[in-house]
């Protein structure tokens, strides 16, 4: 990056204040806005807005996105980034190819083995428009997947009425089988933590990931995730380009529902009881 790009960049926030940049609307999630960016000599860049009171939330997304990108090049950059904005590259939509999948598959099996210190991260964590536990918790990551990952949602998911006591305690007897469902253990992956189809992003020249909730976690959850609200594109093909650097374990397949109950949970939590009946779905395959 010349001096003049750092320049620029360390003025973005005056720059944008005082409209000597072309903001373009994007669409975004309700916990922020997005803006394209246009300088004057034509090019782009993508830009995120907090507002809300979730302190430290693009601050969560930052750390993530360049401790991912340590181990992968397919992340999107952080150009920019403080308590109210985060800038990225502006990256031009594209159709999904395979060749693309099949790289995306390799890059995200990079990017697990180069590991994580511990289940969880450092950082206080989001995903969505709620909270992510990141704390310690047992030594294994059965254990540490119901406490940081399951145990947290039960109650806002009751207090609004999307699951019930019954619904609750069949979730808690789920949890507590973890440890002989799980599979064989593995050590913490450095994992995207969010990785549905929309935050695959299909430019011209690759797949990216964005908009993480990165943590150290299980590889296979990221890969369970893939699949969800209708699924990705070419998804048996990101899978061989990841079976060609890092097999999964078998049973992997059987085990995607455990990775799904994190995702659903949120979604009762942030959403209601119309997510309860796939969440439930997932609870009564593994009684």
């Amino acid at each position: 990056m010349e001096a003049s790009d750092r320049e620029r960049l360390r003025l973005l926030p005056a720059l944008i204040e005082h409209q000597r940049v072309r903001t373009t609307p994007v669409k975004s999630e309700a916990s922020a806005s997005a803006q394209r960016l246009t300088f004057d000599d034509g090019s782009s860049a993508f830009a995120k807005f907090a507002h809300g009171d979730r302190p430290g939330y693009l601050a969560a997304e930052a750390n993530g996105l360049r401790w991912l990108r340590e181990a992968c090049e397919s992340v999107v950059e952080v150009l920019y980034a403080d308590d109210r904005i985060l800038v990225e590259p502006w990256l031009e939509p594209a159709e999904p190819t395979v060749e693309h999948a099949v790289e995306l598959g390799r890059r995200i099996a990079l990017m697990h083995k180069a590991g994580a210190e511990r289940f969880g991260a450092p950082w206080r964590g989001y995903i969505g428009e709620t909270f992510m536990d990141n704390d310690p918790a047992g030594p294994d990551w059965p254990e540490w997947y119901a406490a940081r990952r399951i145990e947290p949602y039960l109650r806002p998911s009751r207090d609004n009425g999307a699951l019930d006591a019954a619904d609750a305690a069949a979730i808690e007897a789920l949890a507590g089988r973890l440890p002989e469902l799980a599979g064989p253990p593995e050590p913490p992956a450095r994992t995207h933590g969010d990785l549905w189809f929309g935050n695959v992003h299909w430019a011209a020249d690759r797949a990216w990931m964005i908009d993480p909730a990165a943590h150290g976690g299980h590889r296979e959850t990221d890969l369970a995730n893939l699949p969800l609200w209708g699924g990705v594109p070419l998804y048996e093909e990101i899978l061989a380009g990841y079976f060609e650097v890092a097999p999964l374990a078998d049973g992997w397949r059987e085990r995607i529902g455990l990775h799904q109950l994190f995702p659903l949970l949120v979604h009762t939590t942030l959403f209601g009881r119309s997510f309860r009946g796939p969440l439930m779905e997932v609870v009564a395959r593994f009684s």
